[in-house]
This record gives C-alpha cells, structure tokens and sequence, in this order.
C-alpha cells in the first residue's frame, strides 16, 4: 500500500503521542493516555503556527503510520545557508522493516531540498543501535558528537 505524507493536524496527535511512546526511550516518557496531557496540544499549536516547523504523519491507508518533525534552521555558517533538522522519526513497531522509515526520510530530504536548505541533519540517541545502522544504510555519516543538558 502507498504511503502519503501530510502535516499534522490536532486530531492526529493521539497517534503521535502513541507512536512515540513504543518504544523502550519513549515508553518512559510519554504518556498516551486518554485524555492526553494538555502539554502535547500546546506545543502542537506553536510547531503549527510556525512556518519553520512542521509535524509531519505518514499514512497508510488512511492510518497514521509515522510521524516526525521537520524543522529549518536558518544560519550564518557555511555562507547564511539553512539547514533541516529531522527529529522524532518513528514507524509504527508492527510495520517496521516494510520500507516505511526510508520513504519518510527520502520525502523529509525532498522538503528540506524545497526549502533551500544546504544540508540535513538528525540526532539519534546513542541506544538506537538498529537506527544508527538504518541511516547509514541510507547514505547518512555519523560526522559529529552531539552533547545535550536536560533542563
């Protein structure tokens, strides 16, 4: 079945919040539960109404399949070029494998391409042995340590 790309709209963020909690990071962190924290509709409202974020699901039969978040960056380095930042990236566990997470990077690229942006990049915590290999395998270079300080 073909997979189609959209933004996301409020009554999606359900899927999302379940999506990011199946796994063994999120399940520690998210809370999927009915009705959800109002947290997540809040800070869907501000990547909305910013035209620089977007959170994006992939659909499959009219099913949220996946969900990540785009963002572009603009910048002085590299001569005032703007970058994408892809975050979030997840694929519902029962369809993992399928190609669904390689045909949502490809599209995330295209929209960063679109955007003028000169390059893309993505962090991924350093657990994620099975999506480290998934990047690389499509072309992506492990170029920088990334630091974080949770606040």
């Amino acid at each position: 079945m073909p997979i189609t790309f959209r933004d996301a709209t409020k009554a999606d963020l359900p899927a999302i919040v379940t999506l990011l909690a199946e796994d063994t990071l999120g399940e520690r962190r998210e809370d999927p539960s009915l009705p959800l924290d109002p947290t997540y509709e809040r800070a869907f409202q501000i990547i909305a109404a910013n035209p620089d974020q977007r959170q994006i699901v992939a659909e499959r039969d009219g099913a949220v399949v996946g969900t990540m978040q785009l963002t572009f960056i603009p910048g002085i380095a590299f001569k005032g070029a703007w970058r994408g930042q892809i975050e979030a990236v997840r694929v519902a566990g029962w369809l993992r494998g399928e190609g669904i997470g390689g045909q949502m990077i490809a599209w995330a690229v295209e929209q960063c391409r679109a955007r003028g942006c000169r390059m893309v990049q993505l962090t991924s915590d350093k657990s994620r042995g099975a999506a480290h290999r998934f990047y690389e395998r499509l072309g992506w270079t492990r170029s920088h340590e990334g630091f974080k300080l949770k606040l």
